[in-house]
């Protein structure tokens, strides 16, 4: 077991055993459940602004690393929504859920296909800029990505990227956060594991999508990057999961990392409403 510091105080990482390797996550204060898991190519401490609040409100929060990424083990066959949804499902399960789980980008899916799999472990999503469907990019991007993440740049055009996923205000901490993104990814298997990643479709979850029946807030940031019109995509997507909205201004895709203030009280009531504390 290491530990790490964060802003919350001393995080310590743990370990979920699954088939083919093991998940790194972080449990912080009591409470009811709430798990938080990052988007494709990031680690779990984009969480570290939004945990000390879901604390203080009475939550035990934990945060996950996806497979190949951050601490977790680069030894899996699998890096999909299904997979990730899987180790939802069982470090829910390892810590006696249910669970709200909030998925960030990818996760999204992943979160969504745990809802549909398993209705009772899962008491609500939390969806922040949500990949939920394979929205729709120009052949021409599609190819610069491909080729812009080839060895021996794609790391580092990776977390140049990164950066301009947070257009306005960025958190003061971003460089060290990129910097702990630039270190996970030089691991053994962890660039590997981070392309398979990218291969990722979503198909599998958007046919599940009329199955979640979990209550849903859809959170995005109006200038988010990732989407041609980022307002609309969070309306499509809370229509097709019956769930509300809450549009951040001048956030980009990690609106929990540029305005906590602002989205920790939401997320706050609306975990008050569907995981009530004791």
């Amino acid at each position: 077991m290491t530990t790490r510091a964060t802003p919350e105080g001393t995080s310590r990482t743990r370990y979920l055993t699954r088939p083919g390797g093991r998940i790194a996550y972080d449990v912080t204060g009591t409470g009811p459940l709430v798990i938080c898991a990052p988007g494709m190519g990031d680690v779990r401490f984009v969480y570290r602004r939004l945990v000390p609040r879901l604390v203080e409100a009475g939550y035990r929060v934990a945060t996950m690393d996806l497979r190949g990424h951050g601490e977790s083990d680069a030894t899996f066959d699998a890096y999909d929504d299904p997979a990730t949804g899987e180790d939802l499902l069982a470090l829910t399960g390892q810590l006696d859920g249910p669970a709200v789980v909030v998925g960030n980008s990818m996760s999204a899916a992943a979160a969504a296909w745990a809802a549909a799999e398993d209705p009772g472990a899962i008491a609500g999503l939390v969806l922040i800029g949500p990949f939920v469907r394979d929205v729709p990019i120009g052949w021409a991007a599609l190819l610069a990505l491909r080729i812009g993440l080839r060895r021996p740049w794609g790391p580092s055009v990776w977390t140049s990227y990164y950066a301009r996923l947070y257009p306005g205000l960025k958190p003061a901490d971003l460089a060290d956060h990129q910097a702990h993104i630039r270190a996970a990814l030089a691991r053994p298997g962890a660039w590997r594991a981070f392309l398979a990643t990218t291969h990722t479709t979503h198909t599998a979850v958007e046919a599940r999508l009329a199955q979640v029946q979990a209550p849903t807030l859809v959170v995005m940031g109006e200038a988010d990057p990732d989407f041609p019109d980022p307002a609309a995509e969070a309306r499509l997507v809370a229509g097709r999961l019956n769930g509300r909205t809450l549009l951040v201004p001048g956030a980009g895709h990690y609106p929990q990392a540029q305005h906590p203030d602002l989205v920790a009280p939401e997320i706050a009531r609306f975990l008050g409403e569907v995981l009530p504390r004791a």
